[in-house]
């Protein structure tokens, strides 16, 4: 699963790095090192009959990459004569998948997720979709395909996702006689629970804030409380981005670590979040469905709820998704259509275990959004109606630098008003 609220915050700055490199570099290599070849065919060993090549990028490594190398595995023994070379390019993605649409020479398909900075290099898949009906285009969660549009074109299709929910410990609840949450709590009812929960004589605390969180994420808290960064439009963020309600959202984060009942994490020589709740020392932390499986074998007593509500106002939620696209320059584009297609197949889909599956057949059918630990996931992703600030305007990767700045202040215990005022002030340039 690629994780879109870690990877936003490095994306800017390697890609206008890789851009300047990315036409004169060489073709990027595959991963048995070997340099690949887009679109031409090889002699096969023994029948002398010729093989094509089609390439796929990915940005996953380890067990993920293991089954995206089974997809295509079983793709090739459906479609003989042809061979997938998956190209795992890990932390360099952007700047591989940059330098390759630079050369001419990009996979065939690849993983995406940043349609503004991609799609003047993306095959637009309305008409694939329009002609092929055997994609079953309506079996996808409507909110993950909203993902994949900009200006007003498909670009992907989801093939995995997760949404942000509350791990809660069962027993450190049980112990503090706090009543466990439920669907309609609010954010007081989550500040109560996490006083009570802080023990720091047993070093346990209620909750973790992340000292440099990403602003992506924080998204979800921000349109719960009626505000947003950027206009719907994605040409103001005076308002929006400084509003009462935005800053509200945030210095709840700032106030459950200055009054110590959330501990700060994830920064320089801060403990990990995960390691405090797998480890049984932090009763509430919210996270995707990517730590689930490790905090299982951790052998954890938990469940996972919706975030709190602000009173009166209905909940939001940000989706991480990991979408495959197609290569404008392809020159195996209906190969390319054939081998994404499958790829995002119930099938193919029923292999994926690192992340929660797209098509509302496969949740219906292993019964994910009844299961009391997944259905926190698909209730917060029928919840995801809003649009993410990178998908309404082409400069927020600017932008968004003078917010992350502030945030990461905000989590420190510094005023939240103001440091967002500052943050629209540097800010203002970048919408003209």
């Amino acid at each position: 699963m690629k994780k879109v609220a870690s990877k936003w915050m490095a994306a800017g700055m390697a890609l206008l790095l890789a851009v300047a490199a990315g036409c004169s570099q060489a073709q990027p290599s595959g991963t048995d090192g070997t340099s690949s070849n887009t679109g031409t065919t090889t002699p096969a060993s023994s029948d002398k009959k010729e093989t094509v090549t089609l390439r796929f990028a990915t940005w996953d490594t380890d067990q993920m990459l293991k089954i995206q190398q089974d997809i295509a595995k079983q793709f090739e023994q459906k479609n003989p004569g042809v061979k997938v070379q998956v190209e795992a390019y890990a932390d360099g993605f952007d700047q591989k998948l940059v330098a390759a649409f630079g050369a001419k020479n990009p996979p065939d398909v690849m993983y995406m997720w940043d349609f503004p900075t991609y799609n003047a290099s993306l095959e637009p898949l309305d008409e694939y979709v329009k002609k092929d009906p055997s994609v079953a285009i309506d079996d996808f969660y409507q909110g993950l395909l909203n993902y994949n549009r900009f200006d007003g074109k498909l670009f992907g299709l989801p093939a995995g996702f997760s949404t942000r929910v509350v791990f809660y410990n069962k027993k450190l609840f049980n112990e503090a006689n706090v009543p466990l949450p439920t669907d309609n709590w609010t954010w007081d009812d989550f500040k109560s629970a996490a006083k009570q929960l802080t023990v720091r004589d047993k070093k346990q605390y209620g909750f973790a804030v992340r000292s440099e969180p990403d602003t992506y994420d924080l998204q979800q808290f921000v349109w719960s409380n009626g505000s947003s960064f950027i206009s719907p439009d994605g040409k103001a963020i005076e308002g929006y981005m400084n509003s009462k309600e935005t800053a509200e959202a945030l210095q709840i984060f700032s106030d459950l670590a200055k009054d110590k009942s959330a501990l700060l994490v994830g920064g320089k020589n801060q403990q990990s979040g995960n390691d405090l709740f797998k480890a049984g020392k932090l009763a509430m932390y919210d996270n995707g469905v990517w730590s689930l499986e490790s905090y299982k074998k951790a052998n954890v007593d938990f469940g996972t709820v919706v975030m709190p509500q602000f009173p009166g106002k209905p909940g939001k939620g940000v989706i991480a998704t990991s979408s495959v696209s197609i290569a404008k320059d392809s020159k195996n584009k209906e190969l390319a259509w054939e081998f994404l297609k499958f790829f995002v197949s119930s099938d193919a889909i029923k292999m994926r275990t690192s992340d929660l599956p797209v098509r509302i057949s496969v949740v219906q059918e292993k019964k994910l959004d009844q299961d009391p630990l997944y259905a926190p996931f698909y209730k917060t992703l029928e919840q995801s109606t809003d649009t993410p600030a990178f998908l309404l305007n082409p400069h927020w990767n600017e932008i968004n630098r003078n917010l992350s700045a502030a945030v990461n202040a905000i989590m420190m215990g510094q005023n939240a008003e103001e440091l967002l005022n500052k943050a629209v002030k540097d800010s203002q340039k970048f919408l003209k």
